[in-house]
């Protein structure tokens, strides 16, 4: 029941991110949002329009300071919710990425989702308990042709998030691994995929139904959660096909056309 708890969601100006925000909300819970967009601050208002007790901090995770600035918000509060959701993503050939993008990418799904989590852990523990929510991502199990970055940092966080719970398993602490495939979301566009297959397609999840399954699964303490049917067999292909192929595959549909049709 989270009916009076304190629900911290990160990347929650648009997406899965603002669609957890108004489940936790539903549910009763007070709300910390941060997100690196000041758009936050829309989703807050349209909160407190609905009586939601929300606090906001407009902060980019991907720096040590973002993390600081966002824990020093938290101060003395009991985080009952953290739903690690905020993430960046990037196409194109991974020699024709600028590096500082690169690092963006890998500081702020790695590094800074590291960073946070370990606070909001050892606060749980202290405190008795807690539900950790991490976005992951099917792409952490497919060599990620021209998503390559992209693809290695949620293998980390896929394998991170089921380490760790095994870990936290007697300290009253539950961590579950949101496993989404492609949503339909400003992910694609931000991440310069506009001209690929994947991010023209019309058959991408719902951001609204994947929050869902993730909330769902976060309240019940559950492992791993991987959202609609399609999502589900992309996942049983990967254990199945060689590396190679998925490679292959995964180029079909992240590859920019100008370089297909070049």
């Amino acid at each position: 029941m989270a009916s009076g708890e304190t629900a911290l969601i990160t990347g929650a100006s648009s997406g899965i991110g603002r669609e957890l925000a108004a489940l936790a909300a539903e549910d009763g819970c007070r709300l910390i949002l941060t997100a690196h967009e000041p758009e936050v601050k829309t989703v807050a208002d349209a909160l407190r329009g609905r009586g939601v007790d929300v606090t906001t901090v407009v902060a980019d995770l991907a720096t040590a300071r973002g993390v600081e600035e966002l824990w020093a918000a938290v101060g003395s509060q009991r985080i009952d919710y953290l739903l690690a959701n905020a993430g960046r993503g990037l196409g194109d050939a991974f020699l024709d990425q600028s590096l500082d993008r690169i690092e963006e990418v890998i500081h702020l799904n790695v590094t800074g989702t590291t960073a946070l989590v370990h606070r909001a852990a050892q606060s749980m523990r202290d405190a008795g308990g807690g539900r950790i929510l991490i976005t992951g991502s099917l792409a952490g199990n497919i060599p990620g042709s021209y998503q390559a970055v992209y693809n290695a940092t949620k293998a980390y966080i896929d394998t991170f998030a089921y380490g760790i719970r095994n870990e936290l398993k007697d300290a009253g602490v539950t961590v579950t691994c949101l496993m989404p495939g492609p949503v339909e979301t400003d992910f694609f566009h931000r991440a310069d995929m506009d001209d690929t297959p994947v991010g023209q397609s019309d058959s991408k999840a719902d951001a609204e139904k994947v929050a869902r399954e993730g909330w769902m699964a976060v309240k019940a303490g559950k492992s791993g959660v991987s959202p609609t049917f399609m999502t589900k067999l992309q996942s049983a292909m990967s254990g199945i096909l060689p590396d190679s192929v998925l490679a292959r595959l995964h180029r079909d549909m992240a590859e920019p056309e100008e370089k297909t049709h070049g």
